[in-house]
């Protein structure tokens, strides 16, 4: 069994077509049918179903792509660790971070970055679902994302800080001078929210149906910035992670009433595989950006 066969395979599985497969893999449509038929031959079992021109996985060849992918992730992370013993700290680093973590983002950016002028770092903006399937796959090192920790299968979780779920309006809207606000008074506000897959939307959904209240959601929208450039502009209101409007002046955040609603921020790795040595270096200047900071007050206190 050799590796490019993995990769065939894995491929003619995506695509269930082998000339499609073969030419995604630059080899000849013989050459990867050969290929996979030695890979039949060796395991004793077809991996394939052919009808005509057609192709469709068998029971064995769907229980062995999950392995053949695992096999490749596998081998892309050994490279990774011997060519960062080999090349101390050059490559890449990709980092997925929800928009809440912006702020704290930033600021690390700048230093590491000229600190180690070797390594090229690439963010990615994203739902925290999004963000944590492509870092299963390793298709990110690191995430910045809130996250409930009792679901933290696959992921080890650092915890960074506590935020709480705010209602948050222009300053000239009138519900700015509102010291608290209940449920009840949030269903009946225009509201412009985060689309579905957001953890503070997700979190409202629940709240809102435990509490059988119909919020009265005009738009939902799933770019933060643009969300809180409406309310900003507007007569809306929105309910979201305090942190996300920090630096927003013209916002106001007034806490609801109740339980207070809290999301709790972490920094999320893939769970017991080798740690990319550009994504711990980050880490350590991420958190002195973190604990040198000063603490501001909260927007409603101002």
């Amino acid at each position: 069994m050799e590796i490019r066969q993995l990769g065939y395979f894995i491929k003619a599985a995506e695509m269930l077509h082998f000339t499609a497969a073969a030419e995604a893999c630059f080899v000849t449509q013989s050459t990867l049918s050969q290929q996979i038929k030695q890979l039949e031959d060796e395991l004793g079992l077809l991996l394939f179903d052919r009808i005509g021109k057609q192709v469709r996985l068998t029971e064995a060849g769907s229980v062995f792509l999950h392995h053949a992918k695992q096999i490749i992730l596998d081998i892309k992370k050994s490279k990774q660790a011997i060519f960062e013993l080999a090349n101390l700290v050059n490559g890449e680093l990709k980092i997925g971070v929800t928009y809440a973590f912006s702020s704290l983002l930033l600021p690390a950016l700048g230093p590491f970055s000229a600190q180690y002028p070797g390594i090229r770092i690439h963010v990615e903006y994203g739902t925290a679902g999004e963000l944590e399937n492509k870092l299963r796959t390793a298709d990110l090192d690191i995430i910045l994302a809130f996250h409930e920790q009792s679901d933290n299968m696959g992921l080890e979780m650092e915890p960074l800080f506590s935020s709480r779920i705010m209602m948050v309006t222009s300053r000239r809207n009138p519900a700015a001078l509102l010291k608290k606000i209940s449920l009840k008074e949030l269903g009946k506000l225009e509201l412009i929210l985060p689309s579905n897959g957001f953890s503070s939307r997700d979190l409202l959904n629940e709240i809102f149906r435990k509490n059988q209240i119909i919020p009265n959601i005009k738009i939902e929208m799933n770019d933060i910035h643009s969300l809180l450039s409406m309310v900003e502009k507007g007569n809306w209101s929105t309910i979201i992670n305090e942190k996300v409007v920090g630096n927003w002046a013209s916002l106001c955040a007034v806490p609801i009433t109740g339980k207070e609603l809290h999301k709790q921020a972490f920094i999320l790795w893939q769970k017991g595989v080798y740690r990319k040595r550009a994504a711990v270096l980050f880490v350590e200047e991420l958190m002195k950006v973190y604990k040198g900071a000063p603490k501001k007050p909260l927007i409603s206190d101002l």
